[in-house]
């Protein structure tokens, strides 16, 4: 056997272990990413939402006491005017009739003010609350603050609670373009069950 047939081999036989070794990790990865997501679920699902008093863009209190009887789409964003947060708003937006008819409100919520959510709001014209955790009260109570350099956002993640307060749904992994249509989908799925 010549040289080059033994480096052939050779390459052949790397290349092939360097797959394998990848696509191991890649699916420990997998793996870790699903089970990081069921513990959310068990995190949160069966618990009661916490309770929280916190501004809109129109400077009108909410708490979660006075949305009792109603489905509650609790959707944490982290800046207002950001593409993926104005797509997201976007979404539930024109979804907003079937989550009324639904028996359900939605609420933004993220870590800017009521002046900016009252921008942000104006621009896209939302016809529901955004509500200012400025204080990072309820993204702390359920463990969403992160830092961003030397600012503090909060994570997109959502929480579906049903209408005697208690957490459904969290939702640790969102796509902005498709996430207030799975939300509407699981209200009316969790609906019918009860």
């Amino acid at each position: 056997m010549n040289d080059s047939k033994k480096l052939s081999i050779i390459l052949l036989t790397f290349s092939t272990l360097l797959c394998l070794n990848t696509t191991t990790h890649a699916h420990a990865a997998e793996e870790s990413v699903f089970l990081k997501s069921e513990n959310s679920q068990k995190q949160w699902v069966g618990k009661p939402a916490p309770d929280f008093k916190l501004q809109d863009q129109n400077s009108k209190w909410h708490e979660l006491k006075q949305y009792q009887g109603k489905w509650v789409v609790l959707y944490f964003y982290p800046k207002d005017n950001s593409p993926g947060c104005t797509q997201e708003a976007n979404q539930f937006k024109n979804l907003y009739p079937q989550f009324i008819k639904n028996n359900a409100v939605v609420l933004g919520v993220s870590l800017d003010d009521v002046k900016s959510h009252q921008k942000f709001s104006e621009k896209l014209g939302l016809p529901f609350p955004l509500l200012a955790d400025v204080h990072h009260q309820l993204a702390n109570q359920f463990g969403i603050v992160r830092n961003l350099g030397i600012t503090q956002i909060a994570k997109r993640e959502s929480f579906l609670i049903d209408p005697q307060g208690t957490i459904v749904y969290h939702y640790s992994s969102i796509n902005t373009q498709t996430h207030a249509a799975q939300v509407l989908a699981d209200i009316q799925k969790f609906s019918k069950k009860k």
